[in-house]
């Protein structure tokens, strides 16, 4: 599709400073006069149970994440049906509010609202999603804290919204539809392409911190299963015959007198290969336990959750820096035998073959303690040897950390464009009445429109992975 979009001809200023000049045969319209409240209740529970996704929009709590809490009866939880806008009164301003696909029964704290008759629920999902509009709930949201914010119906209701004519609208949200499954599937091409590139990363770091940089060296049993053979002059020990593990300090809020304040590192910090030192909070650390609890350059810190095994140096950002019990610090025991970056490498290796979860239980949160680290087998080769393997990962794996750089970079800038251009077309910046959309079988869309939020790529295996999980 050759994409040639225009301004329209004429526009007009309707006073409403978030969207600007609309076209002139545009109306504006306070949002109660294009949806309408309803609060219909179940009286037996029994429909289907909806839950709010940022990502996904309004879907069966079925298809959430099983721990999520739920109610113990839905009896009366609000109804709703298809077409019928809901938000979450507590996270509006953030864009947490969807279009509901199916009739069911949602949480009484949200709000459904029904569009009048001859208004699109779908065009005015995507004008609220806009991220001027945002900023436009968040004025309106009420609360003290930020976290317990609430959008009240009669603010909502308050807001101006653009509004074309019922035609443009549903052309209008026929063009977005289709441009931001191209958009999506291009995405997903860029995505692809960085799983394939961290694969990549992962037998060239898993073969060289288990085999070595020599194909020729003869082999020997490890006795480790997930290990294999090792070259036969590497020593495989415990973690704790080499490394000194300490678990950092547990947070006792009730304890914290703040005559020892300390800025310290949290599980979230330690990201592969890069630590975020910005905005540190603090905790009691008193001078007597700067060298149980601080680290120096150097120190290997290891995730015991989330990620678990998740790594990356210390490289002395801060003078003085503590470090919390959701990490572990790491120390060669001799400088002379042991090389830290390369256990960083090892740590790399065993964590992307999922061989500190498989320790866990299944019904439980795995977690890396310290004892189960000291006590893991790895493979070492002579010091030398360790910094021979480093050099060469280092500069092998540059290039394809550079080509998982720029792809996460146009990820970006996809997004970008997508935000802008559905933006444009919802407030009549652009004109797409004279656009013609493509009917063939590969272009049918089958897949609603994404958040207008920053992308989260989970796909970011590029040593610097976002963490899920905090304190």
């Amino acid at each position: 599709m050759n994409l040639k979009l225009a301004p329209y001809a004429e526009y007009k200023d309707p006073g409403v400073p978030w969207f600007g000049d609309i076209p002139k045969h545009w109306r504006v319209l306070r949002s109660k006069y294009v949806l309408s409240e309803v609060d219909a209740r179940s009286s037996t529970g029994m429909e289907t149970h909806l839950s709010m996704s940022q990502k996904y929009g309004l879907i069966p709590s079925s298809q959430i994440e099983e721990h999520r809490l739920m109610s113990e009866s839905n009896v009366g939880g609000k109804l709703c049906e298809p077409g019928d806008v809901v938000l979450n009164r507590l996270k509006a301003h953030l864009g947490v509010f969807a279009v509901a696909k199916q009739a069911g029964i949602v949480s009484p704290d949200y709000t459904v609202f029904r569009p009048r008759n001859r208004f699109s629920s779908k065009y005015y999902e995507l004008v609220l999603r806009t991220p001027l509009c945002r900023s436009e709930l968040r004025i309106r949201a009420k609360g003290i804290v930020e976290g317990f914010w609430r959008l009240y119906t009669d603010d909502f209701y308050d807001i101006r919204l653009p509004s074309p004519p019922f035609e443009e609208q549903e052309k209008i949200v026929s063009f977005c539809r289709v441009f931001s499954s191209r958009f999506n599937r291009l995405i997903r091409v860029k995505r692809r392409l960085i799983e394939l590139l961290n694969e990549q990363k992962q037998v060239i770091i898993h073969l060289a911190v288990t085999r070595g940089l020599d194909p020729t060296v003869r082999l020997k049993p490890s006795g480790i299963e997930w290990l294999g053979d090792v070259p036969e002059h590497w020593k495989v020990a415990a973690v704790r015959l080499r490394y000194s593990v300490e678990l950092g300090k547990m947070l006792d809020a009730k304890r914290i007198t703040g005559d020892y304040l300390v800025p310290y590192l949290r599980n979230i910090n330690v990201q592969w290969d890069r630590i975020d030192s910005a905005d540190l909070p603090m905790m009691d650390i008193a001078p007597h336990e700067y060298e149980r609890y601080s680290v120096k350059p150097g120190d290997l810190l290891v995730c015991e959750g989330g990620e678990v095994g998740r790594a990356a140096f210390w490289t002395g950002e801060l003078p003085l820096c503590g470090f919390q019990k959701a990490l572990h610090r790491l120390r060669p025991i001799s400088n002379e035998t042991d090389y830290s970056r390369f256990l960083f490498y090892v740590m790399y290796a065993v964590a992307k073959r999922g061989v500190f979860v498989a320790d866990g239980s299944e019904n439980t949160i795995a977690h890396l303690t310290g004892e189960k680290l000291r006590r893991h087998r790895f493979a070492f080769p002579p010091k030398h040897e360790q910094q021979e393997i480093v050099r060469h990962l280092d500069s092998s794996l540059e290039g394809i950390r550079n080509a998982v750089e720029h792809a996460q970079s146009q990820i970006r800038l996809i997004h970008e464009y997508r935000v802008r251009l559905i933006s444009d077309v919802v407030t009549g910046k652009l004109d797409v009445r004279g656009v013609e959309l493509p009917t063939t079988d590969e272009d049918v869309i089958t897949e609603e429109f994404e958040s207008l939020d920053e992308p989260n790529p989970d796909e970011t295996d590029n040593l610097e992975e976002t963490a899920d999980d905090d304190d």
